[in-house]
């Protein structure tokens, strides 16, 4: 299993990055939330979970170790593939969907696009005792979130590839969408929205 990749970040997608490991370009799966954080010709180390099928080897790489674990956890439930875990975690932090789980909350998991009220119900039944109490301080990622979440979402427009002008008008597109967040904004849900939009523009 290959458990973490290290090295300059060569290239940047809508859901993919280009990690150079020892000369070789190795392509990770990454949700917008980790994409936020890398930056073109810098330095990044990602946990990254190895799946294999017989038509395919695909690496899914995760900013924190944690997230790693939920991704895989997430798996050992009924009619969750890596595509469905991978987006919960693009959805929600790991310490949101265990509280998802432990208080039952549907309404949480039905936000992940793929996840009706029925595979909703389903997915608090299995995932009761597999993903145990949350590990971070309540509210911090929220409160990290709320903190200049404009140059955040910029930041990664520009790492993706756009241009800072057409950065600006994403930032400017998701506005209404982050106010009708309050004071708690979701980094990655917006960052998905503005690749929407520029690609609409486009």
């Amino acid at each position: 299993m290959i458990a973490s990749v290290a090295g300059p970040v060569a290239a940047l997608g809508p859901d993919t990055a280009v990690v150079e490991v020892g000369g070789v370009g190795i392509a990770v799966h990454c949700t917008p939330g980790t994409l936020a954080g890398l930056r073109v010709g810098e330095p990044t180390r990602l946990a990254t979970s190895l799946v294999v099928r017989e038509d395919s080897l695909t690496l899914y790489g995760f900013a924190e170790e944690d997230e790693r674990t939920v991704f895989e956890l997430l798996q050992t439930a009924s009619g969750v593939g890596p595509r469905l875990a991978q987006a919960m975690l693009a959805v929600h932090s790991p310490d949101a969907l265990r509280r998802a789980v432990a208080s039952g909350d549907e309404k949480a998991l039905t936000a992940v696009p793929g996840i009706g009220k029925k595979g909703a119900q389903k997915l608090l039944l299995d995932l009761r005792d597999r993903l145990g109490e949350p590990v971070g301080r309540p509210g911090a990622p929220a409160a990290a979130a709320a903190v200049g979440w404009r140059d955040e979402l910029r930041q990664a427009l520009v790492g993706l590839g756009y241009a800072p002008r057409e950065a600006e008008q994403a930032v400017e597109a998701v506005t209404p969408l982050a106010e009708a967040d309050g004071a708690e904004p979701a980094l990655p849900r917006l960052l998905r929205s503005a690749l929407q939009s520029l690609n609409r523009a486009r």
